[in-house]
């Protein structure tokens, strides 16, 4: 079960170029709003064609520009979830997953059975004579998700299908989808822009900055060394500057006006450096190193589950954008500094991340 998706589209001023290569997993597809993620799930699905390029799912040419293959969405059999599930509200629950066997892909002689499995498996038995507007959010979703794999979907694509939940049904639906995708034998396209989701649920990762794929990677790498400032944005990181190579395996961080040694490989392609927070460490000045940074404290101040201290490497540029560095540490540790002060923070050479633009 593989997916190969190779296309460049044009709207406007904007152009989306993605390629990746999926297979039997759940990968994630992650950027910010507006980057193209959602336009490739319809490019996929057939609902936008593509300028050129090809699409194959399972062996399948959905889309090939050069053979002049374009098969149209009823012929795709492809699973996709809507942010707004896009239930038909004039049809009951059971009428909603009726009809994917009456007239789609998932038609089969023995209806009632097949219902009453899928209501079981999604837990929506007893909500038959529901129309949507009766139904809660995650009931809705869950309605939407038996929709889907009642069609016997030859790929699932979900578009950030939590993204309107509070954070208790959040985390109670997420479960729930996470025991659902890991039946699913197939390939899953998870669009996101929530890396905890995607951390939680995902296989592996293809970021889209700014209409343009990065390569895929597995989800511990793409968390670990993210190869490019977009990415590290993404996976959550807060602190960069501009940097450039300064050996082998040290960088200087022009924001900062210091130099880090770095446990990988640096490239004189380079031009960022990220550090994170939490991977910022706090350290007497005894004990500071190479990789110690000296910084002028500009902030304390608490987070729901942690404290947070914000500072200024000494001689950093204060006008850059990125001159200001957040530590996140213990309650119980950003409680013995104040502002003003001097703090020396301490990074390890393995997390300290060079990072391409």
């Amino acid at each position: 079960m593989s997916a190969i998706v190779e296309f460049r589209k044009k709207l406007g001023s904007f152009s989306l170029d993605v390629s990746f290569e999926a297979g039997g997993e759940v990968l994630a597809l992650l950027g910010g709003s507006g980057c193209g993620k959602s336009m490739t799930l319809k490019c996929i699905a057939g609902i936008v064609t593509p300028d050129e390029g090809r699409i194959i799912v399972n062996g399948v040419t959905f889309y090939d520009s050069a053979a002049k293959i374009n098969l149209k969405p009823q012929r795709r059999h492809v699973g996709l979830l809507f942010q707004n599930y896009a239930l038909f509200p004039n049809m009951t629950t059971r009428q909603n997953i009726m009809t994917v066997f009456e007239h789609g892909a998932g038609r089969r002689e023995n209806k009632e059975e097949r219902y009453k499995e899928i209501a079981e498996r999604f837990f929506i038995s007893g909500l038959e004579d529901h129309y949507p507007s009766q139904l809660s959010g995650g009931q809705q979703q869950r309605v939407a998700l038996a929709r889907i794999m009642a069609s016997d979907p030859t790929v699932i694509m979900l578009d950030e299908p939590l993204s309107a939940l509070d954070s208790f049904l959040h985390w109670q639906l997420e479960q729930k989808l996470a025991r659902v995708l890991r039946q699913y034998r197939g390939t899953t396209l998870y669009v996101s822009h929530n890396r905890d989701e995607v951390y939680r649920l995902c296989d592996r990762v293809c970021v889209i900055n700014q209409g343009v794929s990065e390569p895929v990677k597995d989800v511990a790498e793409f968390f670990g060394a993210p190869p490019t400032l977009a990415a590290a944005i993404l996976s959550g990181c807060k602190n960069f500057s501009r940097a450039e190579a300064s050996g082998a395996h040290t960088i200087h961080a022009k924001d900062w006006n210091m130099e880090f040694s770095c446990a990988r490989g640096v490239t004189k392609e380079i031009r960022y450096v990220g550090v994170r927070a939490h991977y910022l460490i706090p350290v007497p000045e005894s004990e500071r190193d190479k990789n110690t940074i000296e910084a002028e404290i500009l902030e304390v101040k608490d987070d729901v589950f942690s404290g947070v201290i914000n500072v200024r490497p000494r001689g950093a540029d204060s006008e850059s954008n990125f001159s200001m560095v957040r530590v996140e540490t213990s309650k119980e540790t950003a409680a013995r500094y104040h502002e003003g002060e001097t703090i020396y923070l301490k990074v390890a050479e393995g997390d300290v991340m060079p990072l391409l633009a």
